[in-house]
């Protein structure tokens, strides 16, 4: 049988004004700035006069490991706020807006999946508002007074040879990691290595995503650290009188975009930080404005529960004093075959075995999500490949781990297919049982963070830091940062650093090649094993097979 991609459902989205979806929420449309028909950003004078409501249940869609046989968490929050609609409740769904690098590289956008889908499709995964451009200007423009500031004269007496800040594009270009900028001469400024981010990358990105508010994002734009001089002492973008204009620059960006499901459903898409480099959440002002607003917010956290889970429960949640009801954790049968040894080519052939000999990766991240005190249920992310041996083998294993896995046909029929999910997922909401705590302390030190996140989630024996490092991470304790979360920058495939190793791997440690302070952001990164802060292209991009058809129709989108 034959099934439409999902541009050709989101194509025949019967769409309504954007006016009328923001007043199923009590968004006046006074209170919309609107892009067009049917995407609109909220005022901030909107959002400071609901600040006084009480907040909804807080609902985290996470999912296993990423395979190339997919997984489908942006699909499954859609599908599951839809759910939640159709079942009678006030509803809505929160998630980040998608980078222009991975788009054109690896995923060839899409948000969501079949009839579980946020319109319009092929805005939200070009240029839809123009946050990103707006991040990378205003990145951009501090990169530019570095280096100003240097030519003339120098009067902060920067070591040029400690520049740490990088300059970002949102796109996916391995030839500028790494790069020697002002060539050519007294005219350009004095030669230095520097090297690119993509956007998402961007400390920027991460601060627009934790701030609370316009006077918060100018504070931490402002404590952003940006080079050290010879004695070591930092200069920060405030020294360098950057952190005013990028404000005004981020103004407009600062503002949650409401758009809807294909259902006509309220969603914010705002923010897009890199989970495996950053914290990987949606940003913090569009998901505690969508608690005042409705009964339930739906959001979810990049990659799998290693990444993205454990930065939302111990960064954004932390920060934001966000406190989860529910978590759902998304599997499918076809993932749990390949992590049972099944290459991508003999999915479609039943394999009961193989779905067990999978499944304790799931198993891993069930028992990782549960130590935050927070109740668990399964979402198996039907495609029609699976048969019901393979998913009652999936439903015993996640039992005998203490929670129920629910299987959903949400990609197929929409809120139709993922009403079960839904009446389970607010059920365990309305009981209140969560008693969330994030799995380490403000007060302990940096090193044992490190190390706590290593063995408890990753199950690693430990996290290898050379003594460069560790004494790295006291001088930030002295200088008082110690107090700051930690970011994990690894892998997404694998708990390990190593992405070919599937499953539930044992007996590995984790590598930390180097740690960074986002002192804006208010975290430290520690990036592990070989993984990149500006990704590259694959051999074969999606950019090659994404155009436009007679129809002036874009093409290649997913």
């Amino acid at each position: 049988m034959a099934y439409k991609s999902d541009i050709e459902i989101a194509r025949e989205a019967q769409k309504k004004p954007i006016q009328e979806i923001g007043a199923k929420i009590g968004i006046e449309s006074a209170d919309l700035l609107p892009y067009g028909h049917d995407k609109a950003k909220v005022s901030q004078s909107f959002i400071n006069s609901v600040q006084d409501r009480e907040d909804g249940k807080l609902i985290l869609v996470t999912a296993i490991n990423p395979t190339p046989a997919g997984e489908g968490k942006t699909t499954t929050t859609v599908g599951l706020g839809d759910g939640l609609n159709r079942i009678g409740k006030n509803a809505m769904v929160c998630i980040r807006e998608a980078s222009l690098g991975p788009n054109f590289g690896m995923k060839g956008g899409a948000a969501g999946g079949g009839y579980a889908q946020i319109v319009p499709m092929e805005e939200m995964n070009l240029h839809f508002t123009g946050d990103f451009h707006a991040i990378t200007s205003a990145h951009s423009l501090l990169s530019a007074m570095i280096d100003n500031h240097i030519y003339w004269g120098n009067e902060l007496e920067i070591d040029v040879r400690r520049v740490v800040w990088r300059r970002v594009v949102d796109m996916n270009d391995r030839a500028l990691r790494q790069i020697t900028a002002s060539l050519g001469g007294v005219a350009n400024g004095f030669p230095r290595e520097a090297g690119f981010d993509i956007t998402v990358a961007s400390e920027v990105m991460a601060i627009l995503c934790l701030a609370k508010d316009l006077s918060d994002l100018q504070k931490r734009l402002g404590d952003m650290i940006v080079a050290y001089r010879r004695d070591r002492s930092p200069v920060f973008c405030r020294d360098i009188k950057a952190d005013g204009a990028m404000t005004v620059l981020l103004k407009d960006a600062m503002q949650p975009n409401i758009v809807q499901t294909l259902e006509n459903n309220p969603a914010f898409v705002h923010g897009g930080p890199f989970a495996n480099i950053a914290h990987g959440c949606n940003s913090v002002i569009a998901t505690s404005t969508a608690l005042k607003l409705t009964d339930y917010v739906v959001t979810e956290a990049g990659f799998g529960a290693d990444l993205g889970a454990e930065k939302f429960m111990n960064i954004k949640c932390r920060k934001a004093g966000l406190s989860p009801s529910v978590v759902v954790c998304v599997a499918t049968v076809r993932a749990m075959k390949m992590n049972g040894g099944v290459a991508k080519a003999d999915l479609g052939a039943e394999n009961v075995d193989a779905v067990k000999a999978g499944c304790p990766n799931l198993g891993r991240h069930i028992e990782n999500l549960k130590s935050f005190g927070v109740p668990v249920v399964v979402a198996i992310n039907h495609f029609v490949t699976d048969t019901d041996a393979e998913v009652q083998a999936v439903k015993d294993f996640v039992a005998e781990q203490g929670a129920e896995a629910i299987l959903s046909r949400h990609w197929e029929l929409g809120s139709e297919g993922s009403a079960d999910l839904a009446t389970k997922v607010a059920e365990l909401a309305d009981a209140g049982t969560a008693n969330f705590a994030p799995i380490y302390p403000d007060d302990m030190s940096l090193a044992d963070k490190i190390q706590t996140i290593a063995k408890r989630i990753y199950r690693a024996d430990e996290a290898l830091m050379d003594q460069k490092i560790r004494d790295q991470l006291k001088l930030w304790e002295q200088q008082g940062y110690g107090h700051l979360p930690v970011c994990m920058a690894k892998t997404q495939y694998s708990f390990s650093t190593d992405p070919t190793l599937r499953g539930a791997p044992t007996g590995f440690s984790v590598p930390v090649r180097e740690v960074r302070l986002s002192a804006g952001a208010g975290f430290i990164v520690a990036v592990c094993g070989e993984i990149m802060t500006m990704p590259g292209l694959p051999r074969v991009p999606s950019a090659e097979n994404i155009h436009l058809n007679d129809a002036g129709q874009i093409e290649g989108l997913f």
